[in-house]
């Protein structure tokens, strides 16, 4: 069996997991049934239950001593039918009965003595639809990796058959995509012998960025100096969304027509992210006025930047993160988005220019009393580094397939932390924008009020950008 050390960034998702806390995300996908094939659904399950080879990371079993890694089992030593679920909604079920049955999914730990991974086929939905639910270990995946992988997964062919399933594909296996083409090996420049000062040189000036990153981030912390329109960790207010979490979990959906964000991005001289933002930040002002939990400083958003080089989609995380003003202290949407444009542009300054191991580092550092707080197992009782996650990942552009069965939305489902009850991740899919609310049951009620808010704000954006 052979073994693979866990990067520090990646264990630290295991240390820092608990039955209130599972480290892990999801991804929701539903497909339309092919009109030739109404028994489609039992028939791929059937087949894809015939299929016993794993390729990384559905055959990586975790390892706590001598050192965090991951054990490659063989094929035979996993238990196809533990992970490989199929389940059915009661009637025509609609879209709330999937969220329901999503949640109670996505509520439970994974048992760490298989590899950490579900596969859930659902069927009997309304319009003739059914959907996968997968969920794997946030240590072995982050958000563009898993889109990265589900692109190999899928076909952008409708006529593409005997597809096999995610397990035997993995980041190893054939691409199933017919688009996706092997990326280039990135030329390395050929040195000279004796050229070692270079790369010392290299190493110290990484060195520097990072340090002077972490310098100011810190400083600005503790001192609450700097620009005004800049956030930084644990400046933001406590609300009803940082306090301790309980397991149960509520999941909520929405989703835009991406040409509509960018024509709004555009009027206003900003980014589709800070649309997104903007309209995160109005739904979450609404929702706490309406408890009458609203700050009077603005809340402030976690925002995961992917730092992963090339095409591939490898095992592990490859993210750092910049913090962002929400603007929830602002009603005027079109004052939210100037605040929250300014917020955005210096957090991107402070983030070092470095890549791979420099930024590893930068993002363990920044990250540490955050992580911290969560393996101790005392975040929630403190001021909260930020208030939110709130995410974007880019999904593809075209329409995909799973034997000819059309994918007709996907939506991220995320984790959780005591500190932190609720996550906005975004996935974008053949012009939608779909935005997956992952929320602690218990802090949160009415959860898909915020989904219905967000909705709401983006059309007052648009009025008052007119």
């Amino acid at each position: 069996m052979g073994r693979k050390l866990l990067a520090v960034n990646d264990s630290a998702w295991l240390f820092a997991e608990s039955h209130r806390t599972p480290m892990q995300v999801g991804m929701l996908a539903t497909f339309r049934v092919p009109e030739d094939r109404p028994t489609f659904v039992q028939d791929l399950v059937a087949r894809w239950r015939e299929c016993h080879e794993f390729a990384p990371p559905f055959n990586y079993l975790f390892h706590r001593t001598p050192v965090p890694s991951w054990v490659e089992l063989p094929d035979d030593e996993i238990d196809l039918d533990y992970h490989l679920r199929h389940s059915a909604l009661p009637g025509a079920g609609s879209q709330r009965e999937l969220g329901v049955l999503v949640s109670r999914l996505h509520s439970a730990k994974m048992d760490r003595r298989y590899p950490l991974w579900e596969c859930h086929v659902i069927e009997g939905q309304e319009k003739d639809r059914w959907s996968l639910y997968m969920k794997a270990h946030h240590s072995q995946v982050d958000g563009v990796g898993g889109i990265r992988l589900l692109r190999r997964i899928l076909s952008a062919d409708p006529d593409a058959r005997d597809m096999l399933p995610p397990w035997a594909i993995g980041t190893r296996g054939p691409d199933q995509s017919g688009l996706e083409v092997a990326p280039k090996p990135a030329r390395v420049p050929e040195r000279a012998a004796g050229d070692g000062g270079s790369l010392l040189v290299d190493g110290i000036k990484s060195g520097v960025s990072v340090a002077y990153s972490l310098g100011k981030t810190y400083v600005e912390t503790v001192t609450g100096l700097g620009d005004d329109d800049q956030a930084a960790p644990f400046r933001a207010p406590k609300s009803i969304f940082n306090g301790r979490i309980h397991t149960p979990r509520r999941f909520a959906t929405q989703h835009y027509s991406i040409d509509r964000l960018r024509a709004v991005a555009k009027a206003a001289d900003g980014s589709l992210n800070d649309v997104f933002l903007t309209i995160c930040g109005g739904a979450l002002r609404r929702y706490l006025t309406e408890h009458d939990q609203l700050p009077g400083e603005s809340l402030t958003a976690n925002v995961p930047v992917s730092v992963r080089e090339g095409s591939s989609a490898k095992v592990g995380n490859a993210i750092t993160f910049l913090y962002a003003t929400l603007g929830s202290d602002i009603d005027d949407p079109v004052e939210r988005i100037t605040a929250i444009k300014a917020s955005t542009r210096l957090g991107k300054a402070r983030l070092p220019e470095v890549s791979g191991v420099a930024m590893d580092a930068y993002t363990a550092v920044l990250m540490l009393p955050f992580m911290a707080q969560a393996i101790l197992g005392v975040g929630g009782r403190g001021r909260p580094a930020s208030n939110l996650v709130i995410s974007n990942v880019p999904g593809p552009a075209e329409a995909r397939y799973l034997d000819g069965s059309r994918m007709e939305e996907i939506y991220p489902v995320s984790l959780l932390f005591n500190g932190q009850a609720l996550n906005i991740t975004a996935v974008s899919y053949d012009g939608e924008f779909n935005i997956g609310f992952t929320g602690c049951r218990d802090s949160i009620p009415s959860l898909q009020k915020i989904a219905v808010y967000a909705g709401e704000e983006l059309d007052r954006l648009e009025a008052a950008l007119a």
